[in-house]
């Protein structure tokens, strides 16, 4: 209810600005109208994520597994950012089979959050780098996400995979939850290791096929 609060406070007073311009018949109105109508997008975007990430936590036990490619499920969501000029997307995956058995839409939900984060954390570098790898493990698929932001504060480490923990501004807090959710349904498991002003790597591992 707090997070939902959030976006219709500053939609509410724009809605109230732009009625007072127009009943007091401000020669201005249409710039506002134009202002107020990016504000309103913007906060309903927001509305629309944290319906998402609400809908997507309560779902999370519905799982249809299927066989599952790890390296091609990583390979399309790094062609999704090729075209980003300030973005260095770096996929190396050892010759052997990464097959699992998984909920494909969920092992898609899981990447693009870490991946997201990645990039959200290093938001800050003229440049961001972001690495993936995929490796075996005697019979474990191993798969990492790397950046170069500035790691997670010694304070924050217990709490990150906890339901409405976020060190952002705005959002849920529920990326993370959601991931290890994920990864423990397809009996996996997942951690991490930061170097505080270094960066951080996720590392998340699953039962292979073969």
């Amino acid at each position: 209810a707090h997070e939902i609060k959030n976006p219709l406070t500053p939609m509410k007073l724009s809605i109230q600005h732009l009625q007072r311009a127009i009943d007091s018949g401000s020669p201005h109105v249409k710039e506002l109208s134009e202002r107020m109508a990016a504000t309103l997008i913007e906060q309903i975007d927001q509305l629309s994520k944290i319906a998402a990430d609400f809908s997507q936590f309560a779902n999370i036990g519905n799982i249809k597994p299927e066989v599952v490619d790890l390296e091609q499920v990583l390979r399309s969501l790094a062609g999704l950012y090729s075209s980003d000029g300030r973005l260095s997307l770096d996929l190396a995956a050892e010759a052997v089979d990464s097959k699992i058995f998984a909920d494909k839409t969920q092992i898609n939900r899981l990447f693009t959050n870490l991946i997201k984060n990645a990039i959200e954390a290093s938001h800050d570098n003229e440049m961001i780098n972001v690495w993936l790898k995929v490796m075996r493990r005697d019979d474990q698929l191993l798969v990492s996400v790397t950046d170069e932001g500035s790691g997670v504060p010694a304070e924050m480490r217990k709490k990150i995979f906890s339901p409405n923990f976020t060190t952002k501004s705005s959002g849920t807090g529920l990326g993370l939850a959601i991931c290890r959710a994920i990864v423990e349904k397809a009996n996996g498991s997942i951690w991490f290791e930061t170097d505080e002003g270094k960066g951080t790597t996720f590392f998340v591992t699953f039962p292979a096929l073969s």
